[in-house]
């Protein structure tokens, strides 16, 4: 009795990658379990243990875990429409090697990985999970409950976008409730998005989504405006607010449209501050801009303008904003708010490395603050005016030497990868050794875990420092550094680790 008591009483588990998954319904698949985690990052691994109502899941990153945690204790997610318990588990990784029961749970993340990285045709190794694959389209019927705070077309993209490329979404009210019609690109994204989100308050205690598959194939749009919008086509007109949509039972899987949105371009207008959405997706700190550009439908393809919000207006320059977006794309202007110093407008070089940079660094912690890209709704930054005040706020960088992507056979295209605690250091000058480059690290704040030259090239070495943060700060302050008679230092995120 005491052994149990004690155990009762047991202080929580310390962050892991490995999370404890509790009152699992019976038939819960490992599909189902392993999408629990996909809003939040990859999943590496995943035990079930189905006679006790339990799972294991291993998440890529202890940073991804943690989200996962936070976001599912205050709202619990629901498998087959009864809650399930998410917690860290005293395992640091999971080992599922030569066990038999897990033959089908370890084919089921195969296909979710597979569904992840594009590769859809690996997604029939699903069908081990003792049966064939759901069958219904792309496209999602969304009931919106409680609604206290307004949810717009563009809060719904953003969070639905998280699970693959949306193609078409309209909402409208039938029998006094606010629904939506969403098509994706792919079935299989539809499945997991409905598997992940149904039942989720997109606010603290309202706005809940309950979601099903709709039996429509096919959503015609004829306006992008505030109510509808088919992010293939940028020539439908904006309309009076009074639409038609037409729906066809055509072929559910037609040809993928060569221009798409990525799955973080969304501008939302909310207001100053909305609470965060569950799911992974980060506060929703929603701003206005205002700089006087030319105006456009925000969320259509084709713009460069980002709009970065919740920035640490006491450490943040436009110079750090450069070198950081600069690892994604050609940064060409950068406008720091006069008035509203957390937020930014981005000038990328075109559309596509605007929205490099919004799938890469829309999140990502800078400075201590979850830093939000979207694409903004203007299509240029204009510079001050002659005699206009700035304070220097305002940046050209279009003529820098520093441009990483001016080259089209440069490497730099080949070597985009998220921001990692581990940087690519190159262009090293021969005289510099390993405690000079650990020092100068330390000097700006980082901790240097891990070191080494590459063998074959000793001007280019591999440093792992405490956290992806870190990292941040480092490629922010050091990239260009200056080590005497015009060497610079080159910096980047690497793919690698040591």
């Amino acid at each position: 009795n005491e052994k149990k008591k004690s155990k009762g009483n047991r202080l929580p588990c310390s962050p892991s990658r490995v999370l404890h998954i509790r009152q699992i319904p019976s038939g819960v698949t490992g599909t189902e379990v392993v999408s629990l985690g996909l809003p939040f990052g990859r999943v590496t691994n995943v035990l079930m243990l189905r006679g006790k109502g339990q799972a294991f899941l291993e998440m890529a990153s202890i940073d991804a875990a943690v989200s996962m945690v936070n976001c599912y204790t205050p709202a619990p997610p629901h498998l087959h429409n009864q809650p399930v318990y998410i917690q860290y588990s005293n395992y640091k990784e999971l080992k599922t090697d030569n066990q038999h029961n897990q033959i089908r749970p370890q084919a089921a993340l195969q296909g979710v990985n597979a569904v992840q990285h594009g590769n859809v045709g690996i997604t029939n190794a699903l069908a081990a999970e003792g049966g064939v694959l759901p069958s219904h389209g792309s496209v999602l019927r969304i009931v919106i409950e409680n609604v206290c705070y307004p949810v717009t077309l563009d809060v719904l993209c953003q969070i639905f976008s998280k699970f693959g490329f949306v193609l078409k979404i309209v909402m409208f009210h039938k029998n006094n409730q606010f629904q939506a019609l969403l098509q994706y690109a792919d079935a299989m994204n539809a499945y997991y998005a409905k598997m992940s989100l149904d039942g989720c308050s997109i606010y603290t205690g309202c706005c809940t989504l309950r979601i099903d598959f709709s039996k429509l194939t096919n959503l015609t749009v004829k306006y992008n405006n505030e109510k509808s919008r088919d992010f293939t086509r940028i020539d439908l007109p904006f309309g009076d607010g009074q639409r038609t949509v037409e729906t066809s039972l055509s072929t559910p899987f037609g040809k993928k449209p060569s221009l798409l949105m990525s799955s973080d371009a969304i501008y939302t207008s909310l207001g100053p501050s909305v609470p965060p959405v569950p799911g992974a997706l980060g506060p929703l700190t929603v701003t206005t801009s205002a700089a006087p550009a030319h105006m456009a439908i925000p969320g259509i393809p084709g713009n460069s303008v980002l709009l970065v919000s919740n920035l640490n207006s006491e450490a943040i320059t436009p110079y750090g904003l450069f070198i950081l977006f600069g690892v994604y794309g050609d940064v060409h202007r950068v406008k720091i708010m006069f008035k509203k110093r957390g937020i930014a407008l981005v000038q990328m070089a075109d559309a596509t490395q605007a929205q490099l940079a919004i799938n890469y660094l829309n999140g990502q912690r800078l400075y201590g603050r979850v830093m939000h890209a979207t694409l903004s709704k203007y299509q240029t930054i204009q510079l001050p005016r002659e005699g206009q005040e700035d304070k220097g706020l305002t940046k050209d960088y279009s003529n820098s030497p520093l441009h990483r992507f001016k080259n089209p056979c440069s490497k730099n295209f080949q070597n985009i990868v998220p921001p990692s605690a581990t940087l690519h250091l190159s262009n090293i000058p021969p005289s510099v050794t390993v405690d000079d480059l650990k020092n100068l690290f330390t000097s700006k704040g980082s901790t240097v875990k891990g070191f080494k030259f590459f063998q074959k090239d000793c001007k280019m070495a591999l440093i792992q420092l405490g956290s992806v943060e870190e990292a941040v700060h480092a490629l922010i302050e050091l990239h260009n550094h200056d080590f005497g008679e015009n060497q610079h230092l080159r910096v980047a995120f690497s793919k690698s680790s040591i």
